[in-house]
């Protein structure tokens, strides 16, 4: 019971130094839209590219875009449905939320997107910049699958392990796709980690209380 009790209040701090920095980036974000550290980030990602990088950044994030994302989550829910897994498939859903918690960031910071010549456009995008919906959604959604590769122990072990590697790949992959495709400052990538991690922690703890409460 100590130790279960420890773990929690380590977690609650984690969490909490995660809120608190997305707070102290949000605030750094609507006072200083264009910072010298996000211009000299995004220079040093973009100063090595050519056209086979450039496929494959796109190919990362495209991924994250509309109609690809909810098609994404929807059949992967629909998998798990299929398969008697009807807890799961409503949790991935849940996934499909980060957009509405993106977009409703977005609109009340209200930053540019990068344009140049500060930043090479690859991909042009719409809507605001702060904070990266897409590095907030890959976090949440494939972080999410992540968690189910390890919890549900009747999922065979030749699907749980390239799950887990696609998912973890695509994570820690996206923030830098968006940097180098000129779609985000580093500021926003950041800011999207963190705010994912949070959401990714909720929907976890939510679906574990629920998973216990069916034992």
């Amino acid at each position: 019971m100590l130790q279960i009790n420890k773990r929690k209040r380590i977690m609650l701090f984690v969490i909490g130094a995660l809120a608190i920095g997305f707070l102290l980036l949000t605030a750094f974000v609507f006072f200083f839209p264009i910072s010298f550290v996000d211009r000299e980030f995004s220079e040093e990602v973009q100063e090595h590219h050519n056209q086979f990088l450039d496929m494959v950044m796109k190919g990362i994030s495209w991924v994250g875009y509309m109609p690809a994302a909810p098609v994404i989550v929807v059949g992967t829910a629909l998998i798990f449905y299929i398969f008697k897994y009807k807890k799961e498939a409503l949790f991935v859903v849940f996934t499909m939320l980060s957009g509405v918690i993106s977009s409703t960031i977005k609109l009340v910071i209200n930053r540019p997107r990068p344009s140049e010549p500060l930043v090479r456009i690859i991909v042009k995008t719409q809507q605001q910049s702060f904070p990266s919906g897409h590095v907030l959604f890959y976090v949440m959604f494939f972080g999410f699958l992540t968690l189910l590769m390890y919890e549900v122990k009747t999922i065979p072990k030749y699907i749980k392990l390239p799950v887990s590697v696609i998912s973890l790949l695509f994570i820690f992959s996206i923030p830098y796709s968006r940097v180098y495709l000129g779609a985000h400052w580093f500021t926003d990538v950041t800011a999207g980690f963190l705010l994912g991690l949070i959401c990714l922690y909720i929907l976890s703890v939510l679906y574990l209380k629920q998973l216990l409460s069916k034992k």
